[in-house]
C-alpha cells in the first residue's frame, strides 16, 4: 500500500467529505509531497492541498483482581487532503 495506510472514516471526516476534504492515516515519515503524489496515483484525482497532524498515543490503564495494568495507545500521523472542486474519492468501491 505504501505511504497511505488506510482512510479515516469517522463522523467528522465524513462531514468534511462534502467539502472535498478526505482523511487518511499515513506513515510517520511521509511528507506532504509524498502524500499528494500517492493520493493522485491511487485515486486518479487532482490534489490542491495536504494538511498533516500527529496523533500522540494516550496513556490507558485498567484494574484487574490483582494489579493495575497500564499501557499506551499507538501514535500515528493523519493527513487531510483537499481535492479540486467537483472531484470525489469513492472509499467504499473496493470493499
Amino acid at each position: 500500500m505504501g505511504i497511505i495506510i488506510k482512510p479515516i472514516v469517522t463522523e467528522k471526516v465524513t462531514a468534511l467529505n462534502e467539502k472535498s476534504v478526505f482523511g487518511f492515516r499515513v506513515l510517520k515519515s511521509a511528507t506532504k509531497g509524498d502524500i499528494k503524489k500517492a493520493v493522485e496515483e491511487m485515486y486518479k484525482v487532482n490534489v490542491l492541498s495536504v494538511n498533516t497532524s500527529m496523533y500522540n498515543g494516550k496513556a490507558k490503564s485498567r484494574s484487574t483482581k490483582r494489579t493495575l495494568i497500564s499501557g499506551r495507545t499507538a501514535s500515528y500521523k493523519k493527513a487531510y487532503v483537499t481535492l479540486k472542486a467537483g472531484e470525489v474519492i469513492d472509499l467504499y468501491s473496493n470493499i
